[in-house]
């Protein structure tokens, strides 16, 4: 196929999803991913599964996706690991238990119920905590996935679906010729479509350029981090809410036993080179962190670390929407290091706004010309 209703630019779990509900929308789809589908900051992330902690006005996304995440293994006919275990936020001071207070309180009007708990119920429930800790807040609805398995799933169901899903195909140039994009793959020739979607994560910001729309996207290496299996004993995936990134860890069992964790820092990537740094100072102090929550932590070996290329917008607030500037074009990239548990969310929302021209879900402070001034 060398013409299609869309193409896609960028194949991580937006690009997927997007092609996938595209095709259940009757549109006809090519999805274009340079190197394998998930490969970069869809696959190489915590894998988290939360709504909690959010900003308010992300909720209506990340409560239309969650309802997806349940029925994703009858959508697209695969196990992604995900388990609704819950996801707990912890902290150490006074302050930062209000501010959990309050945003509970606050995130009740956007159909998230979520329970506080004091120093002792905390401990009742969770007596493998730290006793650093003061406070929690519970979101029975969380949970978490396997990142490594979730994009590529999503896209085999696209292809299944119907979707030309083309892998190793390096876009080299872009351009609006009449009514069609013209898009250019190396070695493959052009393709045609009268709509274009950019979900090119990190390289997005170079594409959008192309059209007018330069964005001041930065790009950073999450410090992931891996341990031996151990008993299976923690349900949640559980979090430190702190302003100090110093103090920023996460973490969650799989069932194999092993704990995966990651925070403390972001390293060095390049969405030139295509390489991210994983810092051994950042995993030294994440370790250090994991055992302040969790002590039983202290003698645990840990077996692998990683890092990828995630793109981040000054005020962490993704891009996603139509382009201001060329019509036909639309974008969804920036998501700040969060876009694992909207992905699927996104995609639906991005297919319904593309075949109808309108979404359901609030989307407007994600538009693109916020950054107009920028433009020459």
């Amino acid at each position: 196929m060398m013409q299609a209703d869309i193409i896609i630019v960028g194949g991580g779990i937006m690009g997927a999803s997007a092609a996938f509900f595209l095709r259940r929308r009757g549109k006809s789809v090519i999805l274009l991913e340079r190197g394998l589908v998930g490969q970069q900051a869809s696959g190489v992330n915590f894998g988290n599964v939360r709504r909690q902690g959010r900003y308010l006005q992300q909720l209506p996304l990340a409560n239309r996706s969650r309802a997806i995440w349940d029925r994703l293994p009858e959508l697209i006919g695969e196990d992604c690991e995900f388990v609704a275990s819950g996801h707990l936020r912890v902290c150490y001071t006074r302050e930062q238990a209000d501010k959990m207070e309050a945003y509970s309180q606050d995130a009740r009007d956007y159909g998230l119920d979520l329970e506080m708990l004091s120093s002792n119920a905390l401990r009742a429930r969770f007596p493998y905590l730290g006793r650093e800790t003061i406070a929690g807040c519970y979101d029975p609805s969380g949970g978490h996935a396997n990142p490594r398995l979730t994009a590529p799933a999503i896209g085999r169901a696209a292809r299944r679906a119907g979707a030309d899903v083309r892998e190793e195909a390096e876009v080299v140039g872009i351009a609006k010729a009449g009514d069609d994009f013209v898009v250019e793959v190396k070695g493959q020739g052009e393709l045609r479509a009268p709509m274009l979607l950019i979900t090119a994560g990190a390289w997005g910001g170079k594409l959008s350029a192309l059209f007018g729309e330069p964005v001041p996207l930065a790009v950073h290496g999450p410090q992931m981090t891996v341990t031996e299996p151990l008993p299976y004993r923690i349900a949640p995936t559980i979090g430190v809410s702190t302003p100090h990134l110093h103090e920023t860890v996460y973490f969650r069992q799989v069932k194999r036993g092993n704990i995966i964790c990651g925070g403390f820092a972001r390293g060095p990537a390049s969405n030139e080179t295509n390489r991210a740094t994983v810092l051994p100072e950042a995993i030294l102090g994440q370790m250090e962190q994991l055992r302040r929550v969790m002590p039983g932590f202290a003698n645990v070996s840990t077996i692998r670390s990683w890092s990828g290329i995630e793109s981040y917008l000054p005020d962490d607030v993704p891009i996603m929407g139509p382009s201001a500037t060329t019509p036909g074009l639309y974008y969804a990239f920036g998501f700040c290091g969060a876009g694992f548990q909207i992905g699927p969310g996104v995609g639906d929302v991005m297919a319904e706004l593309i075949a109808t021209g309108a979404t359901t879900t609030p989307i407007a402070q994600y538009g693109i010309s916020r950054f107009a001034s920028l433009a020459p």
